[in-house]
Formats: C-alpha cells, structure tokens, sequence
C-alpha cells in the first residue's frame, strides 16, 4: 500500500512527480490554482510536451492512483507527504529568485495539514529556504499540528524527466530526523531498491545540491564554448579539442559539446539567482566566475547572428532564412529563453525574413514571437532560403539528407549552431557548411548556389 500524496503545483516538474509517484504506487494528487489546466490534465491531456508523459498521465486517471484538484483540502488534508513542486522564476528586477509562488503554496496548505505530516520541497531554491518555511508552516499551523519540512530537490531533465523520476541517479534527503528520511525511503522505495543512491544530509546542504549541480554544467557547457571562441581565431577544431581532452577521465565528454550555449526555465535562471544568495550572504567572491559563464553563454547567440550575417554577404536585410528548431533543447516544446527563438528573432529585426521550424514547439515559439514566420514541415521552412540555420538538434535534423532541401532553396548554406550536422554529407551534397568553432575547411565556397 502506498503513501498518500499531495503535489502542490501542476506545472512541469508536478505533473512529472505526480504521474511518477502513481506509477510507483502511490496514491496521488495534485493541486493547482488554474482551474483550466486542472480540467485538462483531469482529462488525461498535458498542458506541454514531455515523452512518454501523457500517456502515463492517462494511465493512473484510469487507475484511480492520480487525480487533479484545485480544492487545498481535498489535495491535502488527509496526505502523508506534501511535496512543493511549484516554479521559482527569476524575478523581473533582480537576479535573485521570485518565491511568490513558494511563499503563496506554504501559506495555502498550512491550515489544512494533517498531524505529523511530513512537507518535502522540490523546488529550486536559495539556501536558508527551507528554513523560513517551516518557521512559517509552524506559525500557520492549525493548533496541536506538527509538520515537519524536508527538501528533496529534483534533477529532472526535460525529455528525459518521466525515466529520471522513476529511475533517479541519485536521491538527495535533507531532513532534520530519521522518522522524514525514513517516509522519503517508503516514498522512493523501488528506485532505492533498483539501486538509486541516496544521500543523507541537513537542509542546507540539500538546498545547495541542484544549484551547484546546475552550475556546475553551465560552467562546463561555458568552457568548452570559451574554446570554440579561441579556435575560430585559430583554425582549430573544437568537436576534435573536446573529444581529446573528454577521453580524460577526470573530465568526460558528456556535455562539452560547443554550440549555441544552454537555455531554457533552470540553468540561466538558477546561476544567476546563486550568485544573488552568494552575495546576500557577504560570499559573491565565491561565486564571481559564473557571470563569465553567464556571458560567454550569452556571447554565443550573438556570434551566431554574426556569422549569418556573414553568410549573407554582409546583411540579412531582405534575406530568406530558414531556422531549424525552436525549443531550447530537443524533445521539449519548452522554449523559455530559448537561445534558437533569440537568435532568430535577433535576425528578424534586422530585416531577415525568418521562417522557423520545429517538430513540437511551433506553437509555443508563435506566442512568444509572434512575428516570426512558421511552417509545418522543413523543406516550408527552407523554401527559397539564402541560409538554414540548424539552432536545435532534433534527431529529425541530425538525421535530415540534405538532398531534399536543395531543391526548395535559394542557396546550399547551412549554419550549424550545435555542431551535430554530418560534415560529409552536407558537403557531398554541395552544401557550404559553416559551424561555431570549426575550422575554414570546412566552408567550400564554391557549394553555395542552389538551383534558383
């Protein structure tokens, strides 16, 4: 028998948790102030694209182990384990962390907890978090209620979040007594069993695990682009300098892939918002190199704009271009601070006629830029095209034989923006190949003209 499980927050990471938990047991639900998105997940459709996630949403509405609420005492009142699940966004004056929506969920459950209940953050949030909301959870209370307040952050990958749910890395408990790091072991008993490791640890600790975590990787991601700025001054190849220097095992090569940079709803918001609670804290020294992280991420975008221009011969004014990708990363519709939709938008502004495509996040890319041309399929958005520039690397484009486009386009010039396109192949197929970080070779100046 499992656990009963409040999820406040329907968003992505609580429609993620929720559907994992049912699957792993549970009886689930999940609480929202949207009473439209409650009433389409409460149909079994998601608000958003993640693999695998809509239908497993389906499946525990069919079981009776998950349902949607906007009802506080519904979702709440008879749970064993409420899990905080909602957004931390960066605030629009500052980089430091909006915790509206923490602040407002703690405040709305507060009174209807049940006794002994245990709360549990998922959320990313500065460290000394946790701590001002069980100060606040014991001052709402209802008399003769203890709750007591654990943080268990998550490391949930966007189209990878259903499997890292269910099948973690790790396990991060940060409690203050056996009794809540016991309920977090009941709660994620089969992936403990399947041999995910658990870590132990007090509350701060757990806080500063994901921002850490997160900043690690944008420092890594950040290096290996400072890189690729050093090799296009001089002629070397930064796909072959991360290959080498990955075969170190101290290193890795996972996620030293030169590129466009990182976007989307964690890394740039989550760096920036650590190095707001450093320098509250009187440690900003400590964390100084992230903004260099930050800016050389943010220094990418622009050099792509920059060599666009220089495929086009010095302007974009009045050029077709055909963008690939939409989304911050593939297999997600997620396009919040998508570095693609910047940089595309970037060349709108300067006259481009910029016709984007992506598989999943067409729709969400149009509310966000609504100025920005569209289209269904690739060979819409590469029709008539003096450039395509690859900005997302959907398998769909990896994949793409570079024959079908030549046909539809002005001119054979492609612009790789994360160093996945097939060299050869583009090239075999007369195509001018230019990416950031490459060497001149591979730009063939006499493979640009296309068929019209």
């Amino acid at each position: 028998m499992g656990l009963k499980v409040a999820v406040v927050g329907a968003g992505y990471l609580g429609v993620t948790q929720a559907a994992g938990l049912a699957d792993l047991g549970h009886q689930v639900t999940a609480l929202d102030v949207d009473e439209a998105r409650v009433r389409l997940l409460s149909t079994g459709r998601v608000p958003f694209y993640e693999p695998d996630l809509e239908p497993m949403v389906d499946k525990h509405l069919t079981s009776g182990r998950l349902r949607f609420t906007t009802s506080v005492g519904w979702a709440v009142s008879d749970a064993e384990v409420v899990l905080i699940c909602v957004g931390t966004p960066q605030r629009r004056d500052s980089d430091a962390a909006d915790l509206t929506q923490l602040h407002s969920a703690v405040t709305a459950i507060a009174p209807c907890l049940r006794d002994g209940s245990l709360v549990v953050g998922r959320s990313t949030v500065p460290v000394g978090t946790a701590a001002q909301l069980a100060a606040r959870l014991e001052e709402l209370a209802p008399a003769g209620v203890r709750t007591e307040v654990a943080w268990s952050p998550e490391f949930l990958r966007e189209g990878h979040a259903l499997n890292d749910t269910l099948q973690p890395d790790r396990l991060v408990f940060g409690v203050q007594s056996a009794a809540a790091e016991q309920t977090l072991r009941t709660l994620f008993a089969d992936p403990i069993r399947a041999g995910s490791a658990v870590v132990s640890c007090d509350l701060p600790t757990a806080e500063l695990v994901k921002v850490a975590a997160n900043s690690f990787l944008a420092t890594k991601i950040s290096f290996i682009n400072a890189m690729a700025e050093l090799c296009e001054r001089t002629g070397a190849d930064v796909v072959t300098l991360a290959d080498a220097i990955g075969h170190d095992d101290r290193i890795g090569r996972r996620f030293l892939d030169a590129g466009l940079g990182f976007g989307g709803g964690c890394l740039p918001k989550d760096i920036r918002a650590f190095m707001a609670r450093a320098g509250e804290l009187g440690a900003d020294q400590a964390l100084s190199f992230l903004r260099e992280v930050d800016a050389i991420n943010m220094r990418r975008r622009q050099r792509m704009v920059d060599l666009a221009i220089e495929e086009c011969a010095g302007r974009v004014l009045g050029r077709r271009i055909g963008v690939l990708g939409a989304a911050f990363k593939p297999d997600s519709d997620d396009v919040r601070d998508s570095p693609a939709l910047n940089v595309a938008a970037q060349l709108q502004l300067q006259g481009a006629h910029v016709t984007v495509y992506d598989p999943r996040a067409n729709a969400k890319a149009a509310a966000v830029f609504p100025t920005l041309g569209y289209a269904d399929r690739v060979e819409t958005a590469a029709d008539g095209a003096h450039l395509i520039m690859h900005l997302t690397e959907w398998p769909e484009f990896v994949a793409l034989d570079p024959a079908r486009l030549s046909p539809v386009v002005a001119c054979r010039r492609v612009l790789d923006g994360r160093n996945k396109l097939p060299v050869d192949r583009w090239l075999a197929a007369g195509w001018t190949y230019r990416a950031l970080g490459r060497p001149a070779e591979h730009h063939r100046d006499d493979a640009g003209s296309g068929p019209r």
